[in-house]
């Protein structure tokens, strides 16, 4: 097959891409900055162009972009997207109903969302890991032991969020819904409360203080984008520095992140760390890894976790709803269901290494045998035969 991607900035690009080179087929890149995931005149016109001067089987992206869809209709070119992120607000688009449309979601709720809206050629697909890659990364590397922590995580913080530059714009009564919400949210491992609790006549008032800008053709709303662009990563924020705090009362901890640290006491800021070269490293030589999964992802299996059992390192991750379909829980991971389940699993686990060690290794054979871009590329492509 002769495949175009368009490339962005999701960190799983060259996997996908290496994966199609070593199945055979033949891949060619075009890049290009988008200012809207929608509507681009520029960039239709150009992919246009592409697509009529030179025939492809499809096209790919991580993730979906309207105006790439609506290239594709009108050249008559299958376009395969498959999502890292969830919910992902492009979706919510009159494109994605393009007969042209061949789509790929990591979360199974947002698969069956679309499914159900009358989406035809969609299907849940898990994010993967190149094992192999990475293990060339670590066989290669000459200073694992500047990696070394006790507990790591890697990942944002979320400071940057458009709540905390808007509540005390916003009345009282909206401030003390909005915690509300977030404190619920809080309470609630590997589910997502926050658009249910967002009722209509919340919804009316908020608008006075939240613009919701959109084009035409969107038919996302200001439920769907409040509660995740900004509560969403608001609840990120807390729980994240609400645990890497309690942990750090008590034990080493290290955080790897581009994110402001300065009011995280006793955590240890190293800054952040290349995806390729770096990444890894933190992963293995850590005797425990961190996850924190978004509460924006509903069910699915965060690229973060795939990452860490790829580099064979020990995962500390709190429950989705997914993991069991895929991953076993204190054989290939282990899973948290609040902070204080998270602080005696550190306890535990700091001082069980033979366990700990058995987790690791056999989390990292799971997503070999099982779990990597091959396996997932295969599907993919099982799939776009079928129609």
């Amino acid at each position: 097959m002769n495949i175009l991607i368009y490339r962005w900035k999701a960190y799983n690009y060259t996997d996908v891409i290496e994966t199609f080179k070593r199945l055979g087929h033949t891949v060619e890149e075009l890049e290009y900055h988008l200012d809207n995931y929608d509507e681009d005149d520029a960039f239709f016109r150009l992919l246009c162009a592409r697509l009529m001067e030179k025939r492809y089987d499809f096209v790919f992206t991580m993730n979906y972009f309207g105006v790439v869809s609506d290239a594709c209709a009108r050249c008559d070119m299958k376009y395969v997207s498959w999502t890292c992120d969830n919910p992902l607000i492009s979706m919510y688009h009159a494109s994605v109903y393009n007969s042209c449309n061949y789509i790929f979601c990591f979360d199974r709720t947002n698969y069956l969302e679309f499914k159900g809206m009358g989406c035809g050629h969609i299907w849940h697909l898990p994010l993967a890991v190149d094992a192999e890659r990475i293990a060339h990364v670590l066989a290669q590397a000459d200073d694992l032991c500047a990696y070394e922590n006790e507990i790591a995580f890697v990942g944002s913080l979320y400071e940057r969020n458009s709540y905390d530059r808007m509540k005390d714009r916003m009345p009282d009564f909206l401030q003390g819904y909005f915690e509300a919400v977030i404190r619920a949210q809080m309470r609630v491992s590997g589910g997502n409360i926050i658009e249910e609790l967002l009722q209509p006549d919340i919804l009316a008032e908020l608008e006075e203080y939240y613009r919701l800008d959109k084009s035409e053709r969107s038919f996302s709303n200001l439920g769907l984008i409040f509660s995740t662009t900004v509560l969403g990563f608001q609840v990120a924020k807390r729980q994240r520095r609400q645990a890497l705090l309690e942990l750090g009362k008590r034990h080493e901890v290290t955080i790897y992140t581009n994110s402001d640290t300065s009011d995280l006491l006793n955590v240890t800021y190293r800054g952040g760390v290349d995806y390729w070269t770096e990444m890894p490293k933190v992963f293995r030589m850590s005797k425990i890894n961190l996850n924190f999964t978004i509460p924006n992802i509903v069910t699915g299996i965060p690229l973060r976790v795939w990452d860490v059992l790829g580099a064979g390192g020990f995962l500390l991750t709190n429950y989705q709803a997914e993991i069991p379909s895929y991953l076993e829980n204190k054989k290939d991971l282990v899973c948290f269901e609040d902070t204080r389940e998270l602080s005696d699993l550190v306890d535990y686990y700091l001082s069980h290494e033979q366990e700990r060690a058995a987790v690791a290794a056999h989390g990292l054979e799971t997503v070999k045998k099982k779990h990597g871009y091959e396996q997932r590329i295969r599907e993919m492509l099982m799939r776009i035969a079928e129609g």
